[in-house]
């Protein structure tokens, strides 16, 4: 099977074909590290956890790096927010990122660099960038030229004299031109600073990339990627920096995942809707939260809300139930289940990935599995053959591996169940068809006019703990908070 990849850099999907036979370098930009995790910075981490993990199961020798962001403006704002030194500020939120994506199982990348270790690096790449004549030193400052690189705008679509014409850019009139961005920014009173050609200071955010993604993996490598977000200006000026430094094509593919909106509002402190992870954990599995990130394909904007975060419930139950019922009726996984011949739903799961990871459809071949399973089991739960489970074993032993992918599926169904319970997650468990079916019921009640029987079922969904609210587009529900 062929991996296609959708490339922001062209538009549509491409043929994946890595610089050097079975391996691939992967950068994906992490966090800045100056606030808690939110469920947005979620969905690229686990996007990209999820990418990684195919790739490795293709076969793939996978070198995928992350990085942090431990020295910015944002970063420093804060920590005199808060009175901290920026190091401490930095060390505190890094800490709460391992303990979040701990939680919702995302692997290690395997090097995590941080932009204060890499100075060095930085300050060579500024150097080069001088010296083939495309930045530029004003007073302790370094500024890129971006008219000077032509290909400058290739990855967002945006045209440098279109933006001009609407530009909305903070004036500084010694800038050559107001889209010049800062590689090195002279140190102000009391701000952390590092020594440098051009007097003491610190490093812009975008140069800090250019620097650890080639110092790592090459002056040009296969995969890089982040949120939409990031497209223009951040990697956009990534790519003007190291091709105009080095010379070469900086990356193959480019990666963008979509949003997250909240109740379908894009999700901002302003609006109040800002949740972030370690709140979300409270209430929810983190497996359900990996099966809800998952649900949709990354580059399409995911909705969070309680309809659909207890459908993600729903269906993970469902998964652990057959697990647990199987585990039951033939015990737990041998090693010679785990190397059974794979079934068709194994097959359909990697077409789906090949897609341009289409974690949707694959998540959907996953419940059709269970599905599957649940239909054998019924049907043979009298009497099983031999040639039965085989076939439930091969069966299980690919939903597993269907899990292993997509980072769920990691605890004993008695493990998960005892801990919905223990925590009181169980009360999240609500079957969404169910409900859908009473919704549906109550609808034809309403066109048939009969508005006894629809009170009557609006009251028994009350009675559930859901609420219902009919809108012009139809009824949805949520659970009472």
């Amino acid at each position: 099977m062929t991996l296609r990849i959708y490339n922001t850099l062209s538009g549509k999907k491409e043929i994946f074909k890595p610089i050097e036979p079975g391996r691939v370098g992967m950068y994906v930009c992490g966090p800045t590290v100056y606030d808690s995790c939110h469920i947005g910075h979620a969905r690229s981490i686990i996007t990209f956890d999820v990418i990684a993990r195919y790739l490795k199961a293709k076969g793939f020798n996978v070198t995928y790096v992350r990085n942090f962001t431990d020295i910015d403006d944002k970063i420093i704002n804060r920590a005199n927010e808060l009175g901290m030194d920026t190091r401490v500020l930095a060390e505190k939120y890094i800490k709460e990122f391992y303990e979040d994506m701990d939680a919702l199982n995302v692997e290690r990348a395997t090097i995590e660099p941080r932009a204060t270790d890499h100075i060095d690096q930085i300050i060579k790449v500024i150097e080069r960038l001088i010296e083939n004549g495309i930045a530029y030193q004003i007073d302790n400052d370094v500024y890129y030229a971006v008219e000077l690189f032509k290909d400058y705008g290739k990855l967002s679509g945006r045209k440098l004299k279109d933006m001009e014409a609407g530009a909305r850019v903070e004036i500084d009139k010694r800038k050559h031109n107001p889209f010049d961005f800062a590689l090195w920014k002279s140190s102000k009173p009391g701000e952390p600073a590092w020594d440098s050609p051009w007097g003491k200071g610190r490093p812009g955010w975008h140069i800090e990339c250019s620097a650890m993604s080639t110092e790592y993996l090459g002056e040009t490598f296969d995969i890089h990627g982040g949120g939409k977000d990031l497209i223009f200006p951040h990697h956009e000026n990534e790519i003007a920096q190291s091709e105009a430094a080095f010379g070469k094509t900086f990356v193959r593919y480019w990666i963008h995942n979509g949003f997250v909106n909240i109740n379908q509002e894009k999700m901002s402190k302003s609006l109040g809707n800002f949740i972030v992870l370690k709140e979300i954990i409270k209430h929810y599995h983190p497996e359900t939260l990996r099966l809800f990130l998952l649900s949709k394909h990354y580059r399409s904007p995911v909705d969070f809300t309680d309809n659909a975060m207890n459908e993600a419930v729903a269906g993970l139950d469902k998964v652990y139930a057959l697990l647990e019922r199987i585990e039951k009726q033939f015990g737990s996984v041998s090693d010679k289940d785990k190397t059974r011949d794979p079934t068709v739903f194994w097959g359909q799961f990697c077409r789906a990935m090949d897609d341009d990871f289409n974690t949707a459809l694959g998540i959907a071949t996953l419940f059709e599995a269970v599905r599957n399973m649940n239909r054998l089991l019924d049907e043979n739960k009298n009497s099983f053959s031999q040639d039965v489970e085989d076939k439930v074993r091969s069966g299980r032993a690919d939903i597993l591996k269907m899990g292993a992918i997509l980072g769920i599926l990691n605890e004993s169904p008695e493990d998960y169940f005892a801990k919905k319970r223990s925590t009181g997650l169980e009360k999240k468990s609500i079957d969404s068809e169910m409900i859908d079916k009473i919704i549906n019921e109550r609808t034809e009640a309403r066109k048939a006019k009969n508005w006894a029987r629809a009170d009557q079922i609006r009251k028994q969904l009350s009675e559930m703990n859901i609420i219902i609210e009919d809108r012009p587009e139809g009824t949805i529900w949520k659970i009472k908070s």
